[in-house]
């Protein structure tokens, strides 16, 4: 399939990680993809990290994390990688912050979060790195904003978010941090045994960089657990999801959906695109980005009794789906990462907790 400028869909196969994992961490620091933690077949977090070297397309084995954790946000800053918070081998929520210093090979110890957590946003801007929401050891969500000065090694609060939630979508659009959906935990979590006992949060707000302010923008038209988000083109979608049911409606069970829903930000109100302009596939736990002009949706479970293999992509000049080439390795729950024309897509769960590296990019057409 080829894009508007002549360019062309395609995935390029990476040589497989060494080592298996799901609810890994990466980051891409000067040519090199870094994969840190997670969990591997026995369903508890690593301190296992490992790069691979994009010119060689060699994996080479790192000092290992000094505290195993899966689920942890990463920060590039310079030759400094800045892992945060997560959960433990004890299923409990960390404080531990550290970095990888590239250039030395090494770890060092930073500033603790003031308080434990698993599911944080981060966001860097202007060299500060902004932490946002998490759940804590009580599984309650949080609503705690923090921001880590590197210079003085430490972390200063701000303004609360109006909606305490965990693992939410965050966007850096000009002066504005939008945090989007993200869970409320029903249950306490069981991380060998998967993503359980999440409610959808349907909140979409904004934090003002410069003002230092909340704004509250109108909610998600519906409740999705496991949706994708992207923005693109000064708007935001919200794709698929695992659809709730009412809170009236109690003999329905949660369902797949295709459901397509669009924020723009300069109008400042949602659009739920009609039945002709959903996705393809119902799909929820899946990879999405944006990538050549598309909103590209990737994998994911959907009513099949395996993981998907199917790729599809929103025109946004076209405003279409158009079907996009099949990966390679059929998965969920993955890793993603955009580095420039390649969306990778890193481990998750195939038949188990998978090794496969591959990334969807963009080819000049032939």
């Amino acid at each position: 399939m080829a894009t508007g400028g002549g360019r062309a869909f395609a995935w390029q196969v990476f040589p497989p990680m060494p080592t298996c994992r799901v609810y890994g961490t990466v980051a891409y620091q000067d040519g090199q993809l870094l994969v840190l933690g997670g969990c591997g077949r026995a369903g508890l977090p690593l301190d296992t990290a490992e790069k691979l070297d994009m010119a060689s397309h060699t994996w080479l084995a790192l000092a290992p994390l000094p505290t195993a954790r899966a689920g942890a946000a990463a920060v590039v800053l310079g030759k400094q990688v800045l892992v945060v918070g997560g959960v433990d081998e004890g299923q409990s929520p960390v404080a531990a912050v550290e970095a990888f210093l590239a250039d030395e090979g090494r770890w060092e110890r930073r500033a603790t979060l003031p308080q434990a957590a698993m599911g944080v946003a981060t966001v860097e801007r202007d060299g500060m790195v902004y932490a946002l929401g998490g759940m804590g050891p009580d599984t309650a969500p949080q609503a705690q904003v923090r921001v880590y000065e590197p210079r003085r090694d430490c972390w200063l609060s701000l303004p609360s978010m109006p909606t305490p939630c965990y693992g939410a979508s965050t966007f850096l659009h000009g002066n504005k941090i939008y945090v989007l959906g993200g869970t409320l935990p029903s249950t306490p979590i069981l991380l060998a045994g998967g993503r359980q006992g999440k409610l959808p949060v349907t909140a979409f707000e904004a934090f003002d960089l410069e003002a230092r302010t909340w704004t509250r923008h109108p909610s998600l038209p519906s409740r999705r657990a496991f949706a994708g988000c992207a923005m693109a083109e000064g708007s935001v979608f919200s794709l698929g999801g695992l659809q709730q049911p009412g809170p009236h409606n109690f003999y329905s069970r949660p369902h797949f959906v295709n459901t397509v829903e669009m924020f723009d930000l300069e109008h400042g109100s949602w659009t739920k695109l009609p039945r002709s302009l959903r996705m393809r596939d119902k799909r929820a736990d899946f990879v999405v980005g944006s990538l050549g002009g598309h909103i590209v949706a990737i994998g994911g479970l959907g009513n099949q009794p395996c993981p998907l293999g199917s790729v599809e992509g929103f025109s946004l000049a076209r405003r279409r789906w158009e079907a996009l080439p099949t990966m390679p390795t059929a998965r969920c729950s993955c890793s993603s990462l955009q580095a420039g024309p390649r969306l990778f897509v890193i481990g998750g769960v195939a038949q188990g907790p998978s090794q496969a590296v591959e990334a969807l990019c963009l080819r000049d057409g032939v």
